[in-house]
């Protein structure tokens, strides 16, 4: 994997059940090439060697003091929504999380353009980073569009697992969110039918708004605007850490 432009220094062979598909797509030009090269070597989340645990509170050394929260987005895709929340709160930290580099350039871009100082950048799958976060270390974390791996022989390639959403609780506080979105109905279902059984997750939804409505402060990503346009109406599935 070593020839793949983009690697950070701690690159690992890629898990067997890979959640993502292509690693780059068009061809990165001028600017984006500069950002890559520049921007993000000072953004890249780097794991500590010997599977030493990583303090997320520690990642944001240029915010006046240690961020109020710490949010993840997992597959973060141009960062629209990343970079929309990442402003409206400051004293918060953002981790993205996404191997697609043309996303990351993106993200990047946002970032100097409005000057963002609370996010930090896993260019890889996100699965190593989770194992090295402690418990309760997160108050929020995003899963937005994730690849629906639509075919049955795919489905194993979902992100969504009763194994990954039993990490998601682990790192939550008590009361920290999880928040889901997609436009496939077949996903949607699938991640309800894991997070019933997940013990330490708790679907917050008291009526059909809550699942049809955007979350509070959405700012919309640009695949849910094309989802729309196409006629696809999306689900928005919050769940709640039970308390330890």
């Amino acid at each position: 994997m070593s020839d793949i432009p983009g690697r950070s220094p701690d690159t690992a062979e890629e898990p067997e059940r890979a959640f993502f598909g292509r690693r780059k797509g068009k061809r990165l030009r001028g600017q984006q090439e500069r950002r890559r090269a520049d921007l993000l070597p000072a953004l890249r989340i780097v794991l500590p060697e010997k599977d030493a645990p990583l303090d997320p509170r520690t990642l944001f050394p240029a915010l006046p003091s240690p961020p109020d929260a710490v949010w993840l987005e997992i597959g973060f895709g141009g960062g629209e929504h990343l970079a929309a929340q990442a402003a409206a709160h400051p004293g918060i930290g953002f981790i993205g999380a996404e191997p697609f580099v043309n996303g990351v350039v993106k993200l990047l871009a946002a970032i100097e353009e409005r000057g963002l100082r609370n996010v930090r950048i896993r260019d890889e799958d996100v699965t190593a980073l989770l194992a090295r976060l402690p418990d309760a270390s997160l108050e929020r974390v995003y899963l937005l569009y994730p690849d629906p791996w639509p075919k049955r022989r795919q489905r194993k390639r979902r992100f969504v697992s009763d194994a990954s959403l039993a990490e998601i609780g682990r790192v939550l506080k008590d009361g920290g969110l999880f928040r889901f979105a997609s436009d496939i109905d077949d996903y949607a279902g699938w991640t309800l039918a894991r997070a019933a059984r997940c013990p330490v997750l708790t679907w917050t939804a008291r009526g059909a708004p809550d699942w049809t409505q955007p979350f509070p402060g959405w700012p919309g990503t640009r695949y849910e605007a094309k989802a729309l346009e196409a006629g696809r109406r999306p689900t928005y599935l919050e769940f709640s850490r039970v308390p330890r």
